[in-house]
């Protein structure tokens, strides 16, 4: 559907009166075309900006560092109104401003929200908190894989999350330039959209049962 029309006058060729014909009746001009696209145009803009800047906007991923939950290519699109109403959740697929460079954006998953202290040994994600003071073991069945490495030990304050990709072996995330802060986030995702085969809303979503107390 062709969102600019323009709109045409059909206009007839006027009867001079043949007792003057030095006189002439001027035509009715039409509507100038490109006002009309113009107008339609700002129009659009009223429409689109404020729905992109505020409500949804669109996102394709690049790299490997959320597979198998996320592909190379894939077309997201992003909810950005949630995170005014309630606080991002542990679990969330979020995509926000990279901390080193805020023109890059990354898509991650959360781990730990404020108040939480994470701890990361061998392979093995601890999570303690208040309602949790022993901690509990994060079962992640949305990881491939993850290399032992050295280890973490990261005390969240207020408005601060830590986020890693679902394939962590390929990941840069909070393990390497620290933890996120809530004003970077743009919002979660909420539909992919591309490939065809791949559409689903809330995509990466889980529930906190994935998750199991430590003995």
């Amino acid at each position: 559907m062709n969102l600019f029309s323009s709109k045409k006058h059909d206009l007839q060729d006027d009867v001079l009166p043949s007792m003057d014909e030095n006189k002439v009746t001027p035509k009715e001009p039409e509507e100038n075309s490109i006002i009309e696209i113009l107008r339609f145009s700002l129009i659009a803009l009223l429409i689109v900006v404020p729905i992109r800047m505020f409500i949804a906007q669109p996102f394709i991923v690049s790299g490997a560092s959320m597979q198998e939950t996320f592909h190379n290519g894939e077309y997201l699109i992003v909810d950005q109104v949630s995170y005014h109403l309630h606080a991002p959740e542990r679990g969330d697929v979020v995509i926000f401003r990279y901390p080193k460079d805020p023109s890059k954006y990354f898509i991650k998953r959360i781990i730990g929200v404020p108040g939480d202290t994470i701890t990361i040994e061998d392979s093995t994600v601890t999570i303690s908190n208040e309602e949790n003071p022993d901690g509990y073991v994060l079962n992640e069945p949305y990881i491939k894989s993850m290399r032992p490495g050295v280890t973490i030990t990261e005390e969240l304050g207020e408005r601060e999350y830590f986020v890693m990709g679902d394939n962590r072996d390929e990941s840069s995330d909070s393990r390497v330039w620290g933890v996120l802060q809530e004003e970077r986030i743009i919002g979660k995702a909420f539909l992919r959209l591309f490939p065809p085969q791949a559409f689903g809303v809330m995509p990466g979503a889980t529930e906190e049962s994935i998750m199991s107390a430590t003995e």
